[in-house]
């Protein structure tokens, strides 16, 4: 069964800090960009970060350069996004997903597997 599995989003102050977990039960995991979208309500779904298979390449939406570090732990099919300085704006539903590709994009349609989401709530 192919699905991405999320955790660890919580209610955090403005300046704190988060790390969310992407459990992945995907055939050939290592061959999948892996990453990161949000969406808050009322608005579109957003990239925010991606890896390479590897790991070694990543990208970030510039709203979370600096702040955000991407992670995968290909051995054990896991996907992290740690979280740090938080801002109110943070606030969103954080979603996995993985591309087939071996490029990275940070269109939503480029991506075919999508985990549930899990609520990331900062409070000023």
């Amino acid at each position: 069964q192919v699905q991405l599995v999320e955790s660890a989003g919580g209610l955090v102050q403005a300046g704190g800090s988060l790390r969310l977990t992407c459990a992945a039960s995907i055939r050939n995991f290592r061959s999948y960009t892996m990453g990161w979208f949000r969406q808050a309500p009322g608005k579109e779904r957003e990239f925010v970060a991606a890896a390479h298979w590897s790991g070694a390449t990543t990208h970030y939406a510039d709203a979370v350069r600096g702040r955000f570090t991407i992670s995968r732990y290909n051995v054990e099919n896991m996907v992290y996004l740690q979280m740090n300085s938080l801002f109110p704006e943070d606030t969103a539903d954080y979603y996995c997903t993985a591309d087939p590709s071996s490029s990275i994009h940070v269109e939503v349609r480029m991506y075919d597997i999508w985990g549930h989401g899990t609520q990331v709530t900062v409070s000023s």
